[in-house]
């Protein structure tokens, strides 16, 4: 699986222009994904910004069920390793969500190297 590229933002409105500009890219919808710290705050910003969030399809369904009894945190860094990061990064992404950053994850084989 090839790693995803993330980006970070503080607004909703930054993710919702960040998933219009992928959009315009070529970028499939299918692979584009919202994360924020707070699961009623993914799914939102998600719906606005016509994303994905990173669910069962992604994770399999064992670590979904495993994720019901997990802390927040615990949680993110899991969903963050099934959809291609390293424990390391996901450890320094979920620290990111800790502080109300949005990340926006792009999965899949893609044209963004200059996507910043």
């Amino acid at each position: 699986m090839a790693k995803p590229l993330v980006r970070e933002f503080t607004t909703d409105q930054e993710v919702i222009t960040a998933v219009q500009e992928l959009e315009t890219r070529g970028i499939d919808q299918e692979n584009v994904y919202v994360l924020a710290h707070e699961k009623d705050d993914t799914r939102a910003i998600a719906d606005a910004a016509d994303a994905n969030t990173i669910g069962t399809p992604e994770q399999g369904i064992g670590t979904a069920i495993k994720n019901v009894f997990r802390k927040r945190g615990d949680e993110l860094r899991s969903k963050l390793e099934e959809i291609g990061l390293s424990s390391l990064e996901a450890d320094e992404y979920e620290k990111k969500l800790d502080q109300g950053k949005v990340l926006v994850l792009v999965k899949g084989e893609n044209n963004l190297d200059s996507w910043v």
